[in-house]
């Protein structure tokens, strides 16, 4: 039987956590206004972020979100995500895990999808 991951998605505007394990943010666009000291990172994979043009269509609309996740899975084939994808299960494997983004509402961004893929 296979164990849950603790896998967490919040914003990187947040202050960190006790639970939060290692912080990866996964935004392909560095955020707004914090700085690399403030955004305590242990890792930046824009590597796993959707592709610019995927990111632009979906635009955070929570209409599209569905298509979002369905076309961001299909993206996550390609080498260069699968393997950025694969980093990501590797630093889940032994400790928890937050996925970090910058958007307003991270129940519908790609920290989300991310996450629910390396719960299963």
């Amino acid at each position: 039987m296979a164990r849950s991951r603790p896998v967490h998605v919040r914003r990187i505007y947040d202050a960190p956590a006790q639970t939060d394990g290692i912080r990866v943010l996964v935004d392909r666009v560095w955020p707004r206004g914090i700085t690399k000291d403030k955004a305590h990172l242990d890792e930046w994979c824009k590597q796993v972020a959707p592709s610019t043009e995927l990111r632009k269509w979906y635009s955070h609309d929570p209409e599209r979100f569905t298509e979002f996740s369905r076309r961001y899975r299909t993206e996550l084939k390609d080498p260069e995500h699968a393997d950025a994808l694969g980093h990501l299960r590797d630093l889940a494997k032994d400790r928890p895990l937050t996925l970090l983004t910058a958007t307003k509402h991270p129940e519908i961004s790609e920290a989300e999808v991310l996450a629910e893929m390396l719960r299963s």
